[in-house]
């Protein structure tokens, strides 16, 4: 009995004592050295570091794009099969980044010029973020996404909106981050956390207006305020400076050690599936374009630069006859994922001209300056350059050569050669182009479980699994006119006809 007491009481007063301590139980359990909060930078830099791995390293767009091909493991659904690890993750980055982003701005929400920096960024690449949504899936769920919270509203089953009301908001979005730097840069450090400008304020307002650039010709077929953002932006540079030199390039250079390889040379390690296409060598070799030796490798086998056929039902009966991508885009460790390119400004600049819209310079001087510009980013010299502008790669006032000069100086870049190629339909050899036979496509379906039913790429990512599983009913609704998960329906911009 004195035992069982003995006990009681000893519990009573671990009890006792256990509750007498609770009310500093938080402060004895904070490690004093230790972040209470994450650091905007480091969000910041997970944002954009993760934004780079979903996007940089998509060698199934690039496939879509016309750059390169599968060489082994063919199979009946490769480069089609919507799965939700393909797809899913790069929508789920998407809402994910915008949310961590929104908790730099929440906890910034006292604007000041101390903030300015990190709140514009953050809403830049919040925007950006949507901006490849969409661009990617087309209807997404946007004006009401961000409500699953209950001081929210709690709108957990979203609807979708549509492409013509998100694309006009997110430029408008980007304005305002862009008349907000117009008006003077902010006092504030961004932080060691920014893996694209490494600080340099300048270089983001450049790039927030070279973002209005690329967005308003997206949708400039079938939105008539794009002329005018095109117009403001190129005749204002003092007020809306773009990126115009190669040294302001947004590049994100990957770390090349650890789990931090970049995405190509992480593949290049242990696989060897994918060759050039023949349609990507065999145009650059009937263009002699010199950034040929740059962007690929000669086969093994003969030292000749050869493609493959991205449609084939079977493995090349050698694969050391294909050329591989060049060493500079996918054997180095700590390489670049770019999000932008100069260059890309004055393609945009000549297509204006030959709209003829009101921008600096003429189609041909845009061009030359574009096509310089690529050069330049391939390392290939100045006599090497100016032949090309001389001969093959002569401006002769026609859309197609600059289209084709932009699908080449986009490599890597493989979203914006795949949505470069719904918009405009350049290059023509993704769909014109026909297999032996001469009857079936070259390209899209020859090697897909949709094979003579689709005569084109796909023309969108397909809706992720987890839209079917908890917004089932807005999903269904968005894809009504989607046809095998990713064809049908083309996006708002996409204005050709022929394809299915």
């Amino acid at each position: 009995m004195k035992k069982i007491f003995k006990t009681l009481a000893a519990a009573s007063i671990f009890f006792a004592t256990t509750v007498g301590c609770t009310s500093s139980f938080d402060e004895i359990n904070t490690d004093p050295d230790a972040y209470s909060t994450v650091p905007y930078t480091n969000i910041f830099a997970d944002v954009i570091r993760l934004t780079a791995d979903r996007f940089g390293g998509d060698l199934d767009i690039a496939q879509w794009a016309g750059y390169v091909s599968e060489i082994q493991y063919l199979n009946d659904y490769s480069g089609y099969i919507p799965t939700n690890n393909t797809y899913g993750n790069r929508w789920y980055h998407c809402y994910w980044g915008h949310v961590q982003l929104q908790d730099i701005l929440d906890r910034t929400a006292d604007a000041t010029e101390d903030n300015k920096n990190i709140r514009n960024v953050s809403l830049l690449m919040q925007n950006y973020l949507m901006f490849m949504a969409v661009d990617c899936f087309g209807d997404i769920p946007y004006s009401e996404a961000f409500k699953g919270s209950p001081e929210a509203g709690s709108v957990l089953q979203t609807p979708y909106d549509e492409q013509s009301t998100i694309y006009p908001q997110i430029l408008a979005n980007l304005k305002t981050v862009a008349d907000s730097w117009a008006e003077g840069l902010g006092t504030d450090d961004i932080g060691s956390g920014d893996f694209l400008f490494n600080g340099d304020i300048e270089q983001w307002q450049k790039y927030c207006n070279s973002l209005r650039l690329r967005i308003a010709m997206r949708i400039s077929g079938v939105y008539s305020e794009s002329k005018s953002i095109i117009e403001e932006i190129y005749n204002n540079p003092d007020k809306y400076p773009y990126i115009d030199e190669t040294d302001e390039n947004a590049y994100f250079w990957w770390q090349g050690s650890g789990d931090y390889y970049e995405r190509y040379y992480d593949n290049f390690q242990d696989r060897d599936d994918d060759g050039m296409a023949d349609i990507f060598i065999d145009h650059m070799k009937m263009m002699e374009d010199p950034r040929i030796a740059v962007i690929a490798k000669p086969a093994v086998s003969d030292g000749e630069y050869r493609g493959f056929e991205n449609g084939s039902k079977t493995d090349p009966e050698n694969r050391d006859a294909i050329s591989r991508m060049g060493v500079k885009y996918r054997e180095d460790p700590d390489g670049f994922s770019p999000f932008y390119r100069a260059c890309e400004s004055y393609f945009m600049m000549a297509e204006a001209a030959l709209n003829g819209w009101n921008v600096p310079m003429t189609a041909k001087e845009a061009y030359e300056k574009g096509v310089r510009l690529s050069m330049t980013d391939n390392d290939i010299t100045e006599a090497k350059t100016e032949a090309y502008l001389a001969g093959k790669g002569k401006w002769d006032d026609t859309y197609a050569r600059l289209y084709f000069e932009e699908w080449v100086a986009l490599f890597k870049q493989n979203i914006e050669a795949w949505s470069l190629y719904r918009r405009t339909g350049y290059p023509t050899y993704i769909h014109t182009s026909k297999a032996a036979d001469g009857v079936s496509p070259k390209y899209p379906g020859a090697r897909s479980a949709f094979n003579g039913i689709h005569n084109d790429v796909p023309f969108r990512f397909p809706y992720p699994n987890n839209q079917y599983l908890y917004n089932k009913t807005n999903v269904t609704a968005a894809a009504a006119n989607v046809v095998d998960y990713v064809w049908g329906k083309q996006l708002w911009w996409d204005k050709r006809t022929g394809v299915n």
